[in-house]
Protein backbone atom coordinates (compact mmCIF):
# COMPACT_ATOMS: atom_id res chain seq x y z
CA UNK A 1 0.00 0.00 0.00
CA UNK A 2 1.65 3.35 -1.13
CA UNK A 3 0.32 6.52 0.07
CA UNK A 4 -1.78 7.13 -2.84
CA UNK A 5 -3.86 4.04 -2.56
CA UNK A 6 -4.02 4.80 1.84
CA UNK A 7 -5.39 8.23 0.07
CA UNK A 8 -8.31 6.50 -2.10
CA UNK A 9 -9.20 4.33 0.25
CA UNK A 10 -9.58 7.04 3.39
CA UNK A 11 -11.71 9.72 0.26
CA UNK A 12 -13.84 6.26 -0.64
CA UNK A 13 -14.79 6.12 3.34
CA UNK A 14 -15.64 9.14 3.86
CA UNK A 15 -17.70 9.00 0.14
CA UNK A 16 -15.36 11.71 -1.39
CA UNK A 17 -13.80 12.19 -4.72
CA UNK A 18 -10.22 12.65 -5.01
CA UNK A 19 -8.42 16.66 -5.97
CA UNK A 20 -5.19 16.43 -7.65
CA UNK A 21 -3.47 19.47 -8.20
CA UNK A 22 -0.47 19.81 -10.91
CA UNK A 23 2.55 22.87 -10.49
CA UNK A 24 5.38 22.82 -12.29
CA UNK A 25 8.20 22.61 -10.06
CA UNK A 26 10.63 25.97 -9.62
CA UNK A 27 7.95 28.12 -11.43
CA UNK A 28 8.69 31.12 -10.98
CA UNK A 29 11.33 30.59 -8.54
CA UNK A 30 12.43 27.27 -6.11
CA UNK A 31 11.35 29.18 -2.66
CA UNK A 32 7.40 30.59 -4.77
CA UNK A 33 7.39 27.12 -6.02
CA UNK A 34 8.01 25.31 -2.44
CA UNK A 35 5.43 28.05 -0.96
CA UNK A 36 2.70 26.86 -3.14
CA UNK A 37 3.81 23.26 -3.19
CA UNK A 38 3.17 23.63 0.85
CA UNK A 39 -0.22 25.33 0.81
CA UNK A 40 -1.49 22.83 -1.61
CA UNK A 41 -2.77 20.18 1.39
CA UNK A 42 -4.45 23.13 3.24
CA UNK A 43 -6.38 23.80 0.52
CA UNK A 44 -8.19 20.66 0.17
CA UNK A 45 -5.33 18.66 -2.43
CA UNK A 46 -5.71 15.12 -2.07
CA UNK A 47 -2.84 14.14 -4.67
CA UNK A 48 -0.09 16.75 -5.75
CA UNK A 49 1.69 16.29 -9.32
CA UNK A 50 4.74 17.81 -8.81
CA UNK A 51 5.79 18.64 -12.82
CA UNK A 52 9.71 17.90 -13.54
CA UNK A 53 10.57 21.16 -16.37
CA UNK A 54 11.93 19.54 -19.50
CA UNK A 55 13.36 21.84 -22.66
CA UNK A 56 10.86 19.25 -24.98
CA UNK A 57 7.31 19.13 -23.47
CA UNK A 58 5.58 17.70 -25.88
CA UNK A 59 2.14 17.29 -24.47
CA UNK A 60 1.71 20.58 -23.11
CA UNK A 61 0.23 23.59 -23.68
CA UNK A 62 1.49 27.14 -23.88
CA UNK A 63 0.87 27.52 -20.06
CA UNK A 64 2.31 24.51 -18.70
CA UNK A 65 5.17 24.95 -21.42
CA UNK A 66 6.09 28.56 -20.28
CA UNK A 67 6.21 27.23 -16.59
CA UNK A 68 8.45 24.99 -17.32
CA UNK A 69 10.88 27.37 -19.50
CA UNK A 70 10.26 30.13 -16.24
CA UNK A 71 11.66 27.08 -13.93
CA UNK A 72 14.37 26.00 -15.84
CA UNK A 73 15.37 30.11 -16.48
CA UNK A 74 15.25 30.22 -12.86
CA UNK A 75 17.61 27.43 -12.28
CA UNK A 76 15.03 24.39 -11.63
CA UNK A 77 16.85 21.21 -11.90
CA UNK A 78 16.16 17.58 -10.64
CA UNK A 79 18.30 17.39 -7.71
CA UNK A 80 15.89 20.99 -6.92
CA UNK A 81 12.75 19.02 -7.53
CA UNK A 82 13.28 15.77 -5.13
CA UNK A 83 14.17 18.56 -2.72
CA UNK A 84 11.14 20.76 -2.97
CA UNK A 85 9.70 16.77 -2.10
CA UNK A 86 11.77 16.47 0.82
CA UNK A 87 10.55 19.94 2.28
CA UNK A 88 7.18 18.73 2.06
CA UNK A 89 7.55 15.41 4.28
CA UNK A 90 9.40 17.27 6.94
CA UNK A 91 5.63 18.62 7.92
CA UNK A 92 3.74 16.24 5.93
CA UNK A 93 4.27 12.06 5.33
CA UNK A 94 0.08 11.96 4.17
CA UNK A 95 -0.38 13.93 0.95
CA UNK A 96 1.14 11.81 -1.89
CA UNK A 97 3.04 13.57 -4.29
CA UNK A 98 3.87 11.89 -8.44
CA UNK A 99 6.20 13.64 -10.47
CA UNK A 100 5.10 14.29 -14.41
CA UNK A 101 7.27 14.89 -16.91
CA UNK A 102 9.42 13.07 -19.51
CA UNK A 103 12.01 10.49 -19.77
CA UNK A 104 14.99 11.98 -20.92
CA UNK A 105 16.16 13.37 -17.30
CA UNK A 106 15.39 10.20 -15.71
CA UNK A 107 17.45 7.95 -18.08
CA UNK A 108 19.70 10.71 -18.09
CA UNK A 109 20.61 10.67 -14.17
CA UNK A 110 20.07 6.72 -14.48
CA UNK A 111 16.85 4.87 -14.08
CA UNK A 112 18.50 2.94 -10.53
CA UNK A 113 19.79 6.35 -9.12
CA UNK A 114 16.42 8.62 -9.54
CA UNK A 115 14.42 5.49 -8.23
CA UNK A 116 16.63 5.74 -5.14
CA UNK A 117 16.42 9.24 -4.82
CA UNK A 118 12.77 9.45 -5.44
CA UNK A 119 11.96 7.10 -2.90
CA UNK A 120 14.27 8.64 -0.05
CA UNK A 121 12.47 12.05 -0.78
CA UNK A 122 9.35 11.02 -0.48
CA UNK A 123 7.91 10.55 -3.76
CA UNK A 124 4.52 7.99 -4.52
CA UNK A 125 4.12 7.94 -7.93
CA UNK A 126 5.22 8.54 -11.66
CA UNK A 127 3.44 9.93 -14.92
CA UNK A 128 6.11 9.26 -17.81
CA UNK A 129 4.03 10.64 -20.47
CA UNK A 130 6.45 9.57 -23.06
CA UNK A 131 7.05 6.15 -22.52
CA UNK A 132 4.45 4.06 -24.06
CA UNK A 133 3.94 0.05 -21.95
CA UNK A 134 6.29 -1.87 -24.93
CA UNK A 135 8.92 0.36 -22.97
CA UNK A 136 8.15 -1.28 -19.68
CA UNK A 137 11.36 -2.65 -18.76
CA UNK A 138 12.67 0.70 -19.06
CA UNK A 139 11.11 2.49 -16.01
CA UNK A 140 7.82 0.90 -15.03
CA UNK A 141 9.23 -2.35 -13.50
CA UNK A 142 12.31 -1.27 -11.78
CA UNK A 143 9.82 1.84 -10.60
CA UNK A 144 7.19 -0.50 -9.22
CA UNK A 145 9.73 -2.59 -7.33
CA UNK A 146 11.16 -0.27 -5.77
CA UNK A 147 7.66 0.70 -4.47
CA UNK A 148 6.68 3.86 -6.63
CA UNK A 149 3.15 3.76 -8.53
CA UNK A 150 3.61 4.25 -11.91
CA UNK A 151 0.28 6.11 -13.19
CA UNK A 152 -0.44 5.33 -16.90
CA UNK A 153 -2.62 7.58 -19.49
CA UNK A 154 -5.32 7.03 -21.15
CA UNK A 155 -7.12 8.98 -23.80
CA UNK A 156 -10.15 9.37 -26.22
CA UNK A 157 -8.16 7.65 -28.63
CA UNK A 158 -7.63 4.76 -26.57
CA UNK A 159 -9.56 1.60 -28.47
CA UNK A 160 -11.03 -1.06 -26.93
CA UNK A 161 -8.30 -3.26 -28.31
CA UNK A 162 -5.32 -0.73 -26.82
CA UNK A 163 -6.76 0.03 -23.45
CA UNK A 164 -5.78 -4.10 -21.61
CA UNK A 165 -1.93 -2.66 -22.78
CA UNK A 166 -2.31 0.22 -20.97
CA UNK A 167 -3.78 -0.69 -18.05
CA UNK A 168 -1.16 -3.57 -17.64
CA UNK A 169 1.17 -2.62 -14.61
CA UNK A 170 -0.53 0.38 -14.17
CA UNK A 171 -0.69 1.20 -10.72
CA UNK A 172 -2.29 4.20 -8.56
CA UNK A 173 -4.87 5.19 -10.42
CA UNK A 174 -5.45 5.62 -14.14
CA UNK A 175 -5.11 9.26 -15.37
CA UNK A 176 -7.87 9.84 -18.78
CA UNK A 177 -7.04 12.66 -20.55
CA UNK A 178 -10.35 14.12 -21.48
CA UNK A 179 -9.99 16.20 -24.71
CA UNK A 180 -7.10 15.14 -27.59
CA UNK A 181 -4.82 17.68 -27.84
CA UNK A 182 -2.82 19.60 -25.46
CA UNK A 183 -3.13 20.22 -22.10
CA UNK A 184 -5.25 23.63 -20.91
CA UNK A 185 -6.33 23.39 -25.37
CA UNK A 186 -9.96 22.93 -24.76
CA UNK A 187 -12.75 22.49 -21.79
CA UNK A 188 -13.68 18.68 -20.31
CA UNK A 189 -17.13 18.01 -20.69
CA UNK A 190 -18.24 15.36 -18.38
CA UNK A 191 -21.33 13.66 -20.91
CA UNK A 192 -18.40 12.63 -23.14
CA UNK A 193 -16.15 11.68 -20.53
CA UNK A 194 -18.76 9.94 -18.25
CA UNK A 195 -19.17 7.06 -20.54
CA UNK A 196 -15.37 6.77 -21.57
CA UNK A 197 -14.55 6.68 -17.33
CA UNK A 198 -17.14 3.57 -17.55
CA UNK A 199 -15.03 1.67 -20.30
CA UNK A 200 -12.08 1.81 -18.44
CA UNK A 201 -13.45 1.04 -14.86
CA UNK A 202 -14.77 -1.81 -16.47
CA UNK A 203 -11.83 -3.35 -17.38
CA UNK A 204 -9.82 -2.35 -14.07
CA UNK A 205 -10.41 -1.74 -10.32
CA UNK A 206 -8.08 1.09 -10.42
CA UNK A 207 -9.53 5.06 -9.46
CA UNK A 208 -10.06 6.89 -12.99
CA UNK A 209 -9.05 10.62 -12.45
CA UNK A 210 -9.85 12.68 -15.12
CA UNK A 211 -7.41 15.51 -16.18
CA UNK A 212 -7.15 18.09 -19.10
CA UNK A 213 -9.46 21.09 -19.73
CA UNK A 214 -11.05 21.65 -16.11
CA UNK A 215 -10.49 25.49 -14.74
CA UNK A 216 -13.19 26.24 -12.49
CA UNK A 217 -15.20 24.57 -9.05
CA UNK A 218 -18.39 24.27 -11.16
CA UNK A 219 -15.96 22.06 -13.84
CA UNK A 220 -14.25 20.09 -11.24
CA UNK A 221 -17.51 19.30 -9.68
CA UNK A 222 -19.10 18.27 -13.04
CA UNK A 223 -16.25 15.97 -14.20
CA UNK A 224 -15.57 14.52 -10.75
CA UNK A 225 -19.34 13.33 -10.63
CA UNK A 226 -18.41 11.30 -13.40
CA UNK A 227 -15.04 9.96 -12.35
CA UNK A 228 -13.31 8.99 -9.02
CA UNK A 229 -11.48 12.35 -9.14
CA UNK A 230 -10.09 15.43 -11.09
CA UNK A 231 -6.91 17.25 -11.95
CA UNK A 232 -6.32 20.78 -12.46
CA UNK A 233 -2.87 21.73 -13.57
CA UNK A 234 -2.75 24.66 -16.17
CA UNK A 235 -5.71 26.84 -14.37
CA UNK A 236 -3.57 26.84 -11.13
CA UNK A 237 -0.54 27.62 -12.73
CA UNK A 238 -2.20 30.39 -14.51
CA UNK A 239 -2.54 31.80 -11.58
CA UNK A 240 1.24 31.34 -11.02
CA UNK A 241 2.15 32.99 -13.64
CA UNK A 242 -0.28 35.98 -13.15
CA UNK A 243 2.18 36.82 -10.12
CA UNK A 244 -0.86 36.37 -7.58
CA UNK A 245 0.39 35.69 -4.25
CA UNK A 246 0.48 32.43 -2.68
CA UNK A 247 -2.67 33.26 -0.53
CA UNK A 248 -4.59 33.77 -3.38
CA UNK A 249 -3.09 30.97 -4.98
CA UNK A 250 -4.16 28.87 -1.98
CA UNK A 251 -7.91 30.14 -2.00
CA UNK A 252 -7.91 29.59 -5.31
CA UNK A 253 -7.11 25.80 -5.22
CA UNK A 254 -9.37 25.98 -2.42
CA UNK A 255 -12.17 26.29 -4.45
CA UNK A 256 -11.48 23.78 -6.63
CA UNK A 257 -11.13 21.19 -4.33
CA UNK A 258 -14.08 22.00 -3.07
CA UNK A 259 -16.27 21.25 -6.23
CA UNK A 260 -14.11 18.01 -6.53
CA UNK A 261 -15.11 16.94 -2.80
CA UNK A 262 -18.49 18.32 -3.81
CA UNK A 263 -19.34 15.85 -6.19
Amino acid sequence: MTRIDDTFARLKAEGKKAFVAYVMAGDPDYETSLQVVKALPGSGVDIIELGMPFTDPMADGETIQLAGQRALDGGQTLDKTLQIARELRKGDDRTPIVMMGYYNPIYSRGVDRFLAQAVEAGIDGLIIVDLPPEEDDELCIPAQKAGLNFIRLATPTTDDARLPTVLQNTSGFVYYVSITGITGAAEAQAADVGPEVARIKAQTDLPVIVGFGIKTPEAAEAIAGVADGCVVGSAIVAQIAAGKPVSEIADFVAGLASGAHRA
